[in-house]
């Protein structure tokens, strides 16, 4: 007889509670029922799962099918979720993991975009960063990841914008004076104020970037909140050039040249799972945006 997802679900709770009369409580069944599924598991397997009969102690191969049956457990929730998911409606929901730069840039135009077609789509957006966006696609907590990388990184996915870094500080702060007296555009500026860190300081392929971020203090992600603690006089960060638009003019933007530094937002897909019908369309618009850039 094969082995079932009963029997592993029955077995990881028995062991997980430690007896058959908690695991009987828990799941509603008779102990003796359990314990007649866990003997046709042994009996499946040939070997046995517990050190006694009173179900407290795992044996060696006990606790490696006890990780497997979390596993297997986790895998079929997962996929009973993608299937209600696909079968919902001609609506749907599409699940979006976005670095937070990207909610200031392509998302707003993609969404009205998008809503204008399918207005009772429901979409879901988790602001990440780019390691976070790739690692929610991958165990299929999102449907389609935006994240930022170098130009100079190879990586997979399709490019839907692509802009300068630079430094953003206070206008009337220590780098803009230096700037305005003259002094080289450099990232080297940095240095004359604190940096506040975020995940695009690490593209900067400038000698004293890795230095000034094992220094600083302070370290946010999202974009706002970056403006914000520059903005308040807390130090000076890196953004994308599409991040600075609109922005007040206590606020700076410099585009050093040592060396220039563009930051490219992908979008990535699960390559081995199909989208429904609402993610693929949403999937499509954010292309359509990229062409229109020119960089899809």
């Amino acid at each position: 007889m094969a082995i079932k997802l009963e029997m592993l679900r029955l077995f990881r709770i028995v062991a997980e509670q430690g007896s058959l009369g908690a695991a009987s409580s828990l799941v509603g069944r008779t102990p003796s029922a359990i314990s007649m599924s866990l003997a046709q598991l042994e009996a499946d397997i040939g070997a046995p799962l517990f050190e006694t009969d009173r179900k407290n102690r795992l044996t060696p191969l006990g606790q490696l099918v006890l990780l497997e049956s979390g596993r297997a457990a986790d895998a079929f929730s997962r996929s009973v979720e993608a299937i209600r998911r696909h079968a919902v409606s001609t609506a749907g929901t599409v699940r979006i993991a976005a670095v937070p730069s990207a909610a200031n840039t392509i998302l707003p135009t993609a969404i009205a975009a998008f809503s204008r077609v399918r207005p009772n789509v429901r979409l879901e957006i988790s602001d990440v960063d780019s390691a976070a966006v790739r690692r929610r696609v991958k165990t299929d907590e999102a449907d389609i990841g935006i994240m930022s990388a170098s130009v100079l990184d190879p990586s997979d996915g399709h490019v839907v914008l692509e802009d300068d870094l630079g430094i953003v500080c206070r206008s009337d702060g220590a780098i803009a004076r230096e700037a305005g007296n003259g002094a080289k555009l450099s990232w080297g500026l940095l240095e004359q104020e604190p940096l506040i860190a975020n995940p695009l300081c690490h593209l900067v392929r400038h000698p004293w970037i890795p230095d000034l971020l094992s220094r600083c203090n302070l370290e946010a992600r999202n974009t706002t909140a970056l403006l914000s603690f520059v903005r308040a006089g807390l130090g000076a960060t890196v953004l994308p050039a599409s991040a600075m638009q609109h922005q007040p003019e206590d606020l700076t933007f410099l585009l050093p040249r040592d060396p220039a530094t563009r930051r490219q937002l992908r979008m990535i897909r699960d390559t081995n799972r199909h989208l429904g019908p609402a993610a693929e369309a949403f999937w499509t618009s954010l292309l359509e945006i990229g062409r229109q850039s020119g960089t899809g």
